[in-house]
């Protein structure tokens, strides 16, 4: 496939060692080599980013490495993979994120359901937007949520989608909501996409649990 650009914009590099380590997780640590060459990231080969919070793993290289889990997997099989993904990056993220967004013992705070989605919601989003350069709002409606994501790492200089591609989003959303509900699942869906041409990505979150 073809190197995307190198954008400027980063995550911490502590996130992208978890994102990798949740791949190799799901992948084996022979599939992940192959990923990695495939997105032209071989340099990360048995070279993780470093556990800290400086803001080092670009963009480029997140929306790379989800670009080759499609062409490995094919559209369904990569997105499959990369929601679960996503969901298992937040259980790693929250052991190192849940202190600073200070949402580590909102699961068992005795208050209404729909007051911790409100108040986890908003704590994640200002986590990302304090700790990397991704832009990140929600937005409360009468039956849901939208998670908006106007400098998206998922999907970066994707042009030309057919339909929505930040799957490994809607897999961080589930496992947030997931563990945050005590084990109910919410239906999420992205509905705009800057790959397909929007100018945000925006995933609308049902505040009713499905089960």
């Amino acid at each position: 496939m073809k190197p995307i650009p190198k954008s400027g914009y980063f995550n911490t590099n502590n996130f992208g060692r978890i994102a990798l380590l949740s791949f190799e997780d799901a992948l084996g640590k022979n599939g992940l080599n192959i990923l990695l060459n495939l997105a032209s990231l071989g340099a990360l080969i048995d070279h993780y980013p470093p556990a800290d919070m400086v803001k080092g793993f670009d963009f480029a290289d997140y929306t790379a490495i989800l670009v080759a889990l499609e062409e490995l997997y094919g559209p369904r099989g990569g997105r499959g993979l990369a929601v679960g993904a996503g969901r298992a990056t937040f259980k790693d993220l929250l052991a190192h994120y849940g202190e600073l967004a200070g949402v580590a013992d909102l699961v068992t705070r005795e208050i209404p359901l729909l007051q911790k989605m409100q108040i986890g919601l908003a704590a994640a989003a200002k986590t990302f937007n304090d700790s990397s350069d991704q832009l990140t709002s929600v937005e409360e409606l009468e039956d849901s949520f939208i998670w908006r994501v106007n400098r998206c790492p998922a999907c970066w200089s994707r042009q030309g989608a057919d339909k929505p591609v930040c799957s490994v989003t809607v897999g961080f959303l589930q496992g947030s909501l997931k563990w945050l509900s005590g084990g109910h699942e919410f239906g999420i869906n992205e509905t705009k996409c800057c790959a397909v041409g929007d100018a945000s990505c925006d995933f609308v979150i049902q505040k009713q649990p499905v089960t």
